[in-house]
């Protein structure tokens, strides 16, 4: 069976390119305090989304109990953004993949700023077709 490229994905009737920035964020130097609220880094990637115009599909978070990290994916029409901490290291390793219009960069500053990293280290990479 031959699968036919699709150029754009519709998704509630928005048009996104499949182009995108993907920026993965190595946070380093964070109060450990910052790092294990699970409903606290839900709702600060769900608005980091929102700054950056993506549209919110669905998120998940998991605890892994009493002063441990968290994990967590918001999935977005224009792909996701993923924390995983790790409080005892004060750490925290966020993925942030957007195509279309949204600007991850946006996601990015609202994340530092709510969670002060002492020093960030930033890798960005293109994504798309050729």
């Amino acid at each position: 069976m031959k699968r036919e490229a699709i150029p754009t994905d519709t998704v509630a009737g928005a048009v996104h390119a499949p182009s995108g920035t993907h920026m993965l964020a190595d946070l380093s130097g964070i109060a450990a305090e910052k790092l294990c609220d699970c409903g606290a880094l839900e709702t600060l990637l769900r608005n980091a989304a929102e700054a950056a115009e993506a549209r919110v599909l669905f998120s998940h978070f998991h605890a892994f109990g009493e002063g441990q990290g968290v994990t967590g994916v918001v999935l977005l029409a224009e792909s996701h953004i993923t924390i995983h901490t790790w409080p005892e290291c004060g750490f925290a390793a966020a993925d942030i993949f957007m195509c279309g219009k949204a600007q991850p960069e946006l996601a990015l500053a609202l994340i530092e700023s709510a969670l002060q990293p002492e020093a960030t280290h930033i890798h960005t990479a293109r994504r798309g077709p050729p």
